[in-house]
């Protein structure tokens, strides 16, 4: 039996462990708000933009399939914190963030904050910083490589 369980040359095997980790850990943070780290990242992208954005344009920012933002919208849908309202033509939706989904930010938030300090703390400012560089020359690098 291999020793250390994490060693696998496979990058997308350590990427997706690394990612289950820490959504573990912001779940935790975040479950008295009713929230999981990807229903908080949904709200917060979708809140930035001055005006609701399109299911296409939010799935893009987020790295995910329009299908699978759809599925995810439903239950932000449900509770009231999201809305889908008419775009440019009949086909189009754009997702929208009602105010019920805006005080769920702000009672996320320090959550959010307390999962991402612990973090901080636990790889170091240097570590994570680290990380973040190469998460994102990574995401620059690969995003547009299957196009």
């Amino acid at each position: 039996m291999d020793p250390t369980p994490t060693s696998s040359p496979c990058t997308c095997f350590r990427l997706r462990k690394l990612a289950r980790l820490l959504s573990q850990r912001y779940d935790r943070e975040l479950a008295p708000a009713g929230l999981n780290i990807n229903q908080y990242s949904i709200l917060r992208r979708a809140k930035r933009a001055p005006e609701p954005r399109t299911i296409g344009e939010l799935a893009r920012e987020l790295g995910m399939d329009r299908t699978t933002l759809s599925r995810d919208l439903k239950p932000l849908i449900a509770s009231g914190w999201v809305a889908l309202v008419d775009g440019d033509d009949a086909r189009q939706r754009r997702v929208r963030v009602t105010a019920a989904g805006a005080r769920a930010i702000e009672r996320a938030l320090p959550l959010w904050r307390r999962a991402q300090d612990a973090i901080g703390r636990s790889l170091g400012e240097s570590g994570v910083a680290a990380l973040h560089r190469q998460l994102d020359r990574a995401i620059e690098r690969l995003q547009g490589a299957d196009a």
